[in-house]
């Protein structure tokens, strides 16, 4: 398969020589035993040089605490952080006061999400839209805080239809959004055409980077029902393959690696603007991927 030529508007790009932007997700540990390994794994993903760390947010905040913890222990590493921000349940005010609590912080990214409330509550809150919550957040702070919003290249689950869902990613642009991170995906195709859809809503939405959200593979079961559940879609071709390597986990190990770091070949190659890797707070996955990419830059 060859690669897809740059489209005709493209996105922020790189010369050959030049490193692509990383940067990785993490989610707030729940246990001391985890609170030490993401440690150990930052410190392996920090020779990366990742432009900035992410971190997770439960539900309904269900995992605040813990959230703005991991993102002050990576702020005093030295790295920059993002916090994942989410809105549904809240209120004008609690945003108001975590949006301030974060300032104190020193942290100057932020990922805005709609977010999920907890099993067995209603809608609740004041917001309803992640747009909402970028316009309230521009409106409090200004130009303080990066905001990176959610993009969906294979449609939120949720969304009415595919068009509804286009023009509710626009609406998080023109409420100020810096730049946007995909779901994970395995077809490259979606993505650029989800980029070239961006791209002829104007010029207004055209220049906001939208960065391909990558998910190393390391186990079949977890990830088939994970994808499933989220509404990623895992091709035909390495869902069967997956199945087929019954319990051989180096076989899926080592088949997820060509898998994924062809992908991202393929994503550098058409001109995605960074990547931004889904860590699930292990490090050798990823390592192992971008060992690949340097490897066939070199090559």
């Amino acid at each position: 398969m060859t690669a897809r030529p740059p489209p005709p508007m493209k996105q922020a790009t790189h010369e050959a020589s030049a490193r692509l932007p990383l940067s990785f997700e993490f989610f707030p540990p729940k246990t001391p035993e985890g609170v030490e390994k993401l440690r150990t794994v930052r410190r392996a993903l920090y020779a990366l040089a990742p432009e900035f760390c992410s971190v997770t947010y439960g539900a309904g905040g269900s995992t605040h605490e813990g959230s703005f913890a991991t993102v002050r222990e990576i702020l005093a590493e030295g790295v920059p952080a993002a916090a994942h921000f989410s809105c549904i349940g809240a209120t004008r005010a609690s945003v108001r006061a975590q949006l301030q609590e974060l300032q104190a912080m020193g942290v100057r990214r932020l990922v805005a999400l709609r977010g999920d409330l907890p099993s067995g509550y209603g809608l609740g809150g004041e917001f309803h839209y992640a747009s909402e919550l970028v316009e309230f957040i521009r409106a409090e702070t200004g130009r303080h805080f990066h905001i990176e919003v959610a993009a969906y290249p294979e449609t939120h689950p949720q969304a009415r239809s595919p068009a509804a869902d286009l023009q509710a990613f626009a609406a998080k642009l023109r409420a100020g959004a810096d730049s946007a991170i995909t779901q994970y995906f395995y077809n490259a195709d979606a993505y650029f055409r989800f980029v070239d859809e961006v791209q002829r809503l104007g010029a207004d939405v055209a220049r906001v980077p939208i960065v391909p959200g990558i998910m190393p593979i390391t186990g079949a079961a977890q990830l088939l029902r994970f994808s499933d559940a989220c509404g990623a879609e895992v091709p035909r071709w390495i869902r069967l393959r997956l199945q087929a390597f019954g319990d051989d986990t180096a076989s899926i190990k080592a088949f997820g690696l060509d898998v994924v770091a062809a992908l991202c070949e393929r994503l550098i190659a058409g001109g995605a603007p960074a990547l931004h890797f889904y860590t699930m707070n292990q490090s050798a996955p990823t390592l192992a991927i971008c060992a690949r990419l340097q490897g066939a830059q070199q090559g």
